[in-house]
């Protein structure tokens, strides 16, 4: 046996997990202290502090599918930790509350909100199915909230609002240029935190993209190949960890960037 294997499972597995709990935990942690923080905008915090935990749960839910908990345990299938459609969402409305925060909430806003809900309301309703009938359920091709039409929408809605909370950022720096305002430190702090996702993202995009492309086309399945799996892990992981990293640097020395 090889000296790196524990049972059946190699000592980078558990790196693997243990590196995927620390970022969880991270955004989890970060999440919680931006309801508590009181400078910028409250309501800009209470969607980055959503978005975080959003990200960390979903990580946790990869986890949990990844370690076999779920075969273990099938009571436990469709614990609510599933959260991808919300992400396009939250990150908006942040951005767009941080440029704009006196702006409120309306009923038109109402759409950009119903993917997550209903994606919470599937999980939500599954979990507290009989096991019996959770059995007969997984990730199906035309599921919208957990199969291979979710993970479309969820790529195509986080490209699109990257590009509008780009747009967002972009109109409101060439306005702040013109006034010569002290706010567009802030403005630039958003950007770098827009630009470097985009790039996490791509990456991140290409691993999701392959497996769909070779599974059906191909008939390769590569979630069979354990290097790949991981390292599509570590992608999404990079994210989360990036928009924990950025809450962390807002949370310590957020009134010298901001202003506020």
């Amino acid at each position: 046996m090889d000296f790196l294997d524990i049972g059946d499972r190699s000592i980078f597995f558990y790196l693997l997990i243990f590196l995927l709990a620390v970022v969880a935990a991270l955004d989890l942690s970060i999440g919680v202290l931006f309801f508590l923080k009181r400078s910028g905008s409250l309501k800009a915090n209470s969607f980055y502090g959503l978005l975080l935990i959003a990200f960390g749960l979903t990580l946790l839910h990869n986890i949990l599918d990844f370690a076999g908990i779920y075969e273990l345990f099938p009571g436990v299938k469709f614990l609510p930790l599933y959260y991808t459609l919300a992400f396009p969402t939250l990150l908006f409305f942040y951005v767009k509350l941080s440029l704009y925060p006196a702006y409120r909430l309306k009923w038109t806003d109402v759409k950009h909100f119903m993917l997550p809900v209903f994606q919470f309301l599937f999980f939500l309703g599954l979990f507290f199915m009989p096991v019996e009938f959770k059995s007969h359920w997984g990730r199906s091709f035309y599921n919208p909230f957990y199969g291979a039409f979710e993970q479309f929408l969820y790529l195509t809605t986080f490209i699109a609002y990257l590009y509008f909370s780009h747009r967002y950022i972009r109109e409101k720096r060439l306005e702040l240029r013109r006034k010569r305002s002290p706010e567009l430190k802030q403005v630039l702090y958003l950007r770098t935190l827009i630009r470097v996702l985009f790039f996490l993202f791509v990456i991140h995009a290409v691993f999701v993209v392959a497996d769909f492309i070779c599974f059906e086309f191909l008939n390769i399945n590569l979630r069979s190949v354990k290097a790949y799996v991981a390292l599509g892990m570590l992608s999404f992981a990079a994210l989360a960890a990036w928009l924990g990293t950025y809450g962390f640097q807002v949370l310590i020395w957020g009134r010298k960037v901001f202003g506020k």
